[in-house]
């Protein structure tokens, strides 16, 4: 799984939960929908348990409980404490403490965990808690569409707090001695990605080894861009459509004019901030904390407007990281309570900062602590906007995503178009058929 790094995580908790998901018992499922069913001995004692993970630097959590310990609860609502999980085991914890109903009131946690113990009965929905949200205007302080990535047919699974962006990236100083300008097409990302390889520089940087989810996260991110995806409307796999194809298409045409680097299918995640940090990277998608983690050239990266494909489609890959509450609470109210407290104070961690993606409030976007980061800016304003989840073309995400995040059919997937050598609609039918096993499970 992708490490926590100062100036901004990758996407966390999204990778390797497929094989974790599938290994892991199942819990029973209820079959709650709605904030119905809270069990009132949950919490141990009265008191509301909050699970949070390493979302950035260690002061991160060192923050996080000073913020949950000084919590102050409604009267007659005990007092919350705070817990740090570990990504590694981290599903097969919460779904053990779940079972044994020992889990749990409130939880941050991996993007797709919310669907996937929806789907088991375990999640108190949200719905009556974004009602309150739009009653007190906090609503309309989140950034546009982020909410809705949470919603399901049976109510809202959760609430955001921060967003994990795959933006494009690119090295000004490199750019210039290459003689290429920005690209802000494919044409031109082809064009610069031919200069920059004169002078010895990948033009689409990228990694699909060991632990690095990179190169799925890419393959996945340009068929987006050129208006397709893996699922259709009704989130069935539809991967062989000919979006992917002219979109993986391009890809080989990359990898084969050695825009993209030989050795790409091998990179680990550490191998390829090491391209960009030994100014062997030009271009390339990347997490939002990029400078940060390639701090040798980070004063010369910068983020790129979203590329205008081939289709005339303008778009992108986020992943949209959250809160959840769970049916096993001191009660319903409490958490609740507890909640509004919790997003209320969340501006703290990019005020310090502590390592942090990107938010979904646009009160913590205009501060000046966040504002004065050029990239940080350009992520909310230019890639938030247009950007869709691991569902699209389905508009709401659902519990399969986290089987498919991170998981064989789509790390084999990404690896063999890397290498250049399979026809791209063999490729997309083969993860076609690797989603559909995925998806009846």
């Amino acid at each position: 799984m992708n490490k926590a790094t100062p100036g901004g995580v990758t996407r966390r908790g999204f990778l390797g939960l497929a094989g974790a998901a599938i290994a892991a018992p199942a819990l029973a499922a209820c079959n709650v929908s709605g904030n119905s069913g809270a069990n009132n001995s949950g919490g141990g004692g009265g008191s509301l348990k909050f699970w949070d993970m390493p979302w950035g630097t260690p002061a991160y959590n060192e923050l996080g409980k000073k913020l949950v310990t000084g919590y102050t609860p409604p009267e007659g609502s005990g007092k919350a404490t705070y817990q740090v999980i570990q990504w590694n085991g981290f599903y097969q914890t919460f779904s053990s403490a779940i079972a044994s109903k020992t889990g749990p009131a409130v939880s941050s946690g991996a993007g797709f965990q919310a669907f996937q113990f929806a789907d088991q009965g375990q999640i108190a929905y949200a719905d009556d808690f974004i009602e309150t949200l739009k009653k007190d205007g906090t609503y309309d302080d989140f950034l546009p569409g982020v909410i809705d990535t949470m919603k399901t047919d049976k109510g809202y699974v959760a609430v955001p707090w921060q967003t994990d962006v795959r933006p494009f990236w690119y090295n000004k100083a490199l750019l210039d001695q290459a003689g290429a300008k920005v690209p802000t097409t494919w044409d031109e990302l082809l064009a610069a990605g031919l200069a920059l390889k004169k002078i010895g520089v990948s033009g689409f940087a990228t990694g699909s080894g060991a632990d690095n989810p990179g190169g799925s996260h890419h393959m996945v991110a340009m068929m987006i861009n050129n208006g397709g995806g893996l699922f259709d409307a009704d989130g069935k796999p539809d991967c062989v459509t000919e979006a992917n194809i002219q979109a993986m298409s391009f890809v080989r045409e990359l990898t084969n004019e050695g825009i993209i680097d030989k050795g790409a299918v091998s990179y680990t995640i550490d191998n390829l901030d090491t391209q960009w940090n030994n100014k062997k990277a030009g271009i390339g998608i990347h997490s939002p904390g990029l400078a940060a983690r390639a701090s040798k050239v980070g004063k010369d990266l910068h983020v790129m407007s979203p590329l205008k494909s081939p289709s005339g489609t303008v778009a992108g890959l986020y992943f949209v990281n959250n809160l959840m509450m769970y049916t096993n609470t001191p009660s319903q109210e409490a958490s609740e309570a507890f909640l509004k407290y919790y997003l209320s104070q969340i501006h703290t961690y990019w005020e310090n900062p502590v390592g942090m993606a990107v938010p979904v409030l646009k009160s913590i976007a205009s501060a000046d602590y966040f504002a004065k980061d050029p990239n940080q800016v350009a992520i909310v304003e230019k890639w938030i906007p247009v950007c869709k989840t691991y569902a699209a073309q389905k508009t709401q995400s659902f519990a399969a995503l986290a089987a498919v995040d991170g998981g064989q059919p789509l790390a084999k997937f990404a690896q063999t178009m890397l290498q250049g050598k399979t026809d791209p609609k063999a490729a997309l039918t083969t993860l076609q058929q690797g989603l559909e096993s995925i998806v009846k499970r």
